[in-house]
């Protein structure tokens, strides 16, 4: 029987890195967005757009769509990890720099382990403890920095409070029978940009259009590099080398967070914000990762690479042969 590759060839390593860059963008491009747009009408429309293109993808290639424990487990995962997280994280971006937005979101893989082990998915593991202590110090260091820095206690605990909606998506995303992915987030993304537009409605937020060219930018690459693209490099990625390999690409997410929060956005951070950030990335290391290495993509903190078990197995073989290795 043929293992998986331990070491990534070029290709693998360039959409290793892709997932990285483009996951780590979202923050800055949906700060963007929420700018001018209000956040749960950004996000449903955001949602609605994308489902639409992997609808589109789903159709032409003749891809099965999920059925009966598939599709309600598809729907709950859109409510949870798409409408539910960013419901929370737009909000958010309102007031937190898109630097600590990233930060926070990756401790996801270290929350999914965690809500995993309290739901009986998975067993607890001394040093996952340990990865978490040492997570919640850097977490520590990084709220009090914040919180000097003016950044509204609020905002920080919806920031928080997405991220774990985040984490819950991965939990409930192993239930989910096998089905096709590009399915799945097409069901998924519709479902929370329906949710999104309905309870940007009921609130009364103004369903504007966007009229500043910037905004139009940012939406366009959430939709089409932040989620699409993003997307097939993890699958890409997926089928050339192993889950728990590509889950480490969520160990870069903050560094490339912060960095592009520095230089494009003129976000300042402290000394403080630095080394709280770093002891938080290790901590997440240990406790997700070093602890034990996962075979299954719940490590990802990116709900679009859909961190379903075997999730490659799922599609078509006539299109995993160009381009890939066998197992």
């Amino acid at each position: 029987m043929a293992t998986e590759p331990r070491r990534p060839d070029g290709a693998t390593l360039v959409a290793f890195l892709g997932v990285a860059l483009f996951g780590g963008l979202n923050t800055i491009a949906a700060k963007v967005t929420v700018a001018e747009l209000a956040p749960l009408w950004g996000a449903g429309t955001r949602f609605l757009a994308a489902g639409a293109i992997f609808a589109a993808l789903t159709v032409v290639t003749g891809r099965a769509v999920p059925r009966g424990r598939g599709l309600t487990g598809a729907m709950l995962y859109g409510t949870v990890g798409y409408a539910g997280a960013f419901g929370l994280l737009y909000p958010a971006l309102r007031e937190v720099p898109a630097g600590t937005a990233g930060v926070v979101i990756a401790l996801a893989p270290l929350a999914t382990y965690a809500l995993a082990v309290a739901q009986g998915q998975e067993r607890f593991q001394l040093m996952s403890l340990v990865g978490g202590l040492i997570a919640v110090a850097g977490v520590a260091i990084v709220l009090l920095d914040q919180l000097s820095a003016a950044v509204p206690l609020g905002a920080l605990v919806l920031a928080i409070g997405g991220m774990l909606c985040l984490s819950e998506s991965g939990v409930i995303a192993k239930w989910i029978p096998r089905s096709d992915p590009f399915a799945t987030n097409a069901v998924a993304m519709t479902t929370a940009g329906l949710l999104g537009i309905a309870a940007s409605f009921v609130l009364g937020e103004p369903m504007t259009i966007p009229t500043q060219s910037d905004t139009w930018l940012a939406i366009g690459y959430i939709v089409v590099l932040g989620s699409v693209a993003l997307f097939g490099l993890y699958l890409f990625g997926l089928e050339r080398w192993s889950a728990s390999g590509m889950a480490y690409s969520t160990l870069l997410l903050p560094f490339v967070s912060v960095t592009a929060a520095t230089l494009l956005a003129g976000e300042a951070f402290t000394p403080a914000f630095a080394i709280g950030g770093l002891v938080m990335v290790v901590g997440v290391y240990v406790g997700a990762f070093l602890a034990h290495r996962p075979r299954r993509s719940t490590a990802t903190a990116m709900p679009e690479c859909l961190p379903i078990e075997d999730c490659a197995d799922a599609i078509p073989a006539a299109l995993r042969s160009e381009g890939s290795v066998s197992r």
